[in-house]
Order: structure tokens, then C-alpha cells, then sequence
């Protein structure tokens, strides 16, 4: 669930954009206070997908609270809550680095949909597959464990590719070989195939001699645990 700093002093519209923001799928934590909202931001692990922000807060200005996040996490966006007719400070908030503004009264549904396109900028969405606890990052061709990456070859790329799309169903080894035939530019033989699984299984699983994400099925193949 993606997380939203609020940093706004009115209770009423804290009390407001906090349930329209969480029928929407996000969590949100707000601060009335400019430390607070900082705190909130720049903690350790904060993770915060975007910050709404008043520019007039009672304690502090909204202009630091942007700041402070885009400094210690230049791509959250910051979208500022304004006053319809302060153009200046609006300006002024765009010139520091704020992707967006909205303008008090606003309309909720709006307001819902210019947050969700500034979270889609930030976070672009890339073609993954998984299996188990390895993610395959399908548009930079690499895979990573537990948020480490694995170093492949082009082979071994292509095997887990093959595995990841038929998790929970049996792999043949006739299918493994046309997987790897355009690789290997030649008839991948029986003792060469044994060779390509354990070398993907010794950088995949956490103990190769007991495999739990590539399993041998006897007489048939392979079938990888989703």
C-alpha cells in the first residue's frame, strides 16, 4: 500500500482528504506541523509515495516541508494545497521543485486524479515476473533476490524467463531446449541441460543440494514453485 504525507492544520480537511485518499487504496500519515511533516517524510524507511502540503501551515511554512523532501528524496512528488488566489506563493512553490498545485475549495475527484498521475511519473511501472522471492526485471533483462541482484548469463537469463512464465506447471526438457536453442546456436545435449540447471539453481536457491524453486520431477522435467 502506497503511502501519503498529508501536512495540513485544518482538522476538517485532514479528517477529509485522509478518507478519500484511503477509499482509494493509500495510506496516510499527516502532520499539522511543519517538523512534524518533515519527520514524517524523511525518517528512515519513511517510503513515502507523495506529499500533499499546505503552503500556510500554523506551524512552520509549507515551502520548507517541500524542501526538506525533495532534498533528502528528490523523486517523491510534492503537490501544494493553495489558496485559489495566491498566485505568487504558487509560483514561488513550483520554482522550488513541487510537481503541482491544487487550489482550495477543490474538487475531490480531482484532486484523486492529479495525485494518482503524479505517482505514476514517480514510478514509472516496469515489466516483472517472480518466482518465489526473485523478481525478473523483464525491461532491463536482470533479476534480483531479495532485492540483490543475481548476475546471469544470457543462458541462464532465458531459463529462469522460461521457468518464471510456467511457475506451478511441468517443464520438459524438450521445452528447455528450444528455450535455449537460439542461445546456444546448437543441440543443447542431455549432460550440457544438467549443467545449465544447476548453475542456475546454485544462484537461485538458498541451499542447491535441497532445491525448493526449481524441483526435479522424476521422468518428466522440472517444475519451477511460483
Amino acid at each position: 500500500m502506497l503511502r501519503i504525507l498529508l501536512a495540513e492544520d485544518d482538522p476538517l480537511i485532514v479528517e477529509g482528504l485522509s478518507e478519500l485518499l484511503a477509499n482509494e487504496g493509500y495510506a496516510v500519515l499527516s502532520s499539522p506541523t511543519q517538523a512534524g511533516a518533515v519527520e514524517l517524510a524523511c525518517a528512515p524507511h519513511a517510503d513515502i509515495a507523495l506529499a500533499l502540503v499546505d503552503l500556510t501551515l500554523a506551524e512552520g511554512s509549507g515551502f520548507a516541508v517541500c524542501n526538506a523532501i525533495k532534498h533528502v528524496t528528490p523523486e517523491v512528488p510534492v503537490i501544494f494545497l493553495t489558496a485559489a488566489d495566491d498566485e505568487l506563493s504558487t509560483v514561488t512553490g513550483l520554482g522550488m521543485g513541487a510537481d503541482d498545485y491544487i487550489a482550495k475549495p477543490f474538487r475531490p475527484r480531482e484532486l484523486v486524479a492529479r495525485v494518482q498521475a503524479a505517482i505514476r511519473r514517480a514510478r514509472p511501472e516496469r515489466s516483472t515476473l517472480s518466482l518465489g522471492p526473485v523478481t525478473i526485471d523483464l525491461d532491463r533483462a536482470r533479476a534480483e533476490k531479495n532485492g540483490h541482484e543475481v548476475p546471469l548469463s544470457a543462458l541462464e537469463y532465458r531459463l529462469l524467463l522460461l521457468f518464471a512464465k510456467n511457475a506451478g506447471r511441468i517443464v520438459t526438457r524438450d521445452m528447455i531446449r528450444d528455450a535455449l536453442w537460439d542461445d546456444a546456436g546448437a543441440y543443447v545435449e542431455e549432460n550440457t541441460l544438467s549443467v545449465y540447471i544447476k548453475r542456475l539453481r546454485d544462484k537461485l536457491e538458498d541451499d542447491p543440494t535441497d532445491p525448493r524453486l526449481i524441483v526435479t520431477v522424476r521422468g518428466m522435467g522440472y517444475r519451477a514453485q511460483g
